[in-house]
């Protein structure tokens, strides 16, 4: 499983009153990482956007184990929990460097064609990319 590891430095504005990382930065972390993730296998959303192509988040799910605060530093550890052909499913770690997760959470997108919203498959769309993600979760 091919796993993206991307660093956090918990800037003061990401925090909440109570010094916490506000819960709706998580979502803009995973979303840090899912980038992050894509770029390493190769590809760009610049790349899908430029063809047409928009992937809208269509399920998000977080869960909040241990606080995060201001100053420090995490990592954003990102995969392709599961892949369909049609939609994908991402999954995240927000990892303190003790090693104790923070917050998990995974994200499901599906794709469609940016003038109509209608689907489309990543296999239809971009075939490489494709065969890149039924390989990583295949190596599962």
């Amino acid at each position: 499983m091919k796993i993206n590891t991307t660093e956090i430095q918990v800037r003061y504005q990401e925090t909440d009153m109570m010094g916490v990382v506000y819960h709706a930065n998580y979502l803009i972390w995973f979303e840090i990482g899912r980038t992050s993730l894509i770029e390493e296998f190769g590809f760009s959303y610049k790349e899908m956007e430029d063809a047409g192509i928009v992937s809208p988040v269509t399920d998000v799910r977080v869960s909040f184990q241990k606080p995060v605060r201001y100053g420090d530093q995490v990592s954003v550890r990102t995969w392709i929990a599961e892949y369909t052909g049609v939609k994908t499913t991402y999954a995240y770690e927000v990892v303190h460097h003790d090693g104790t997760v923070a917050v998990t959470g995974s994200s499901d997108h599906v794709l469609v064609k940016k003038d109509t919203f209608r689907p489309t498959s990543l296999r239809k769309a971009f075939p490489t990319w494709h065969e890149t993600y039924k390989l990583a979760v295949e190596q599962d």
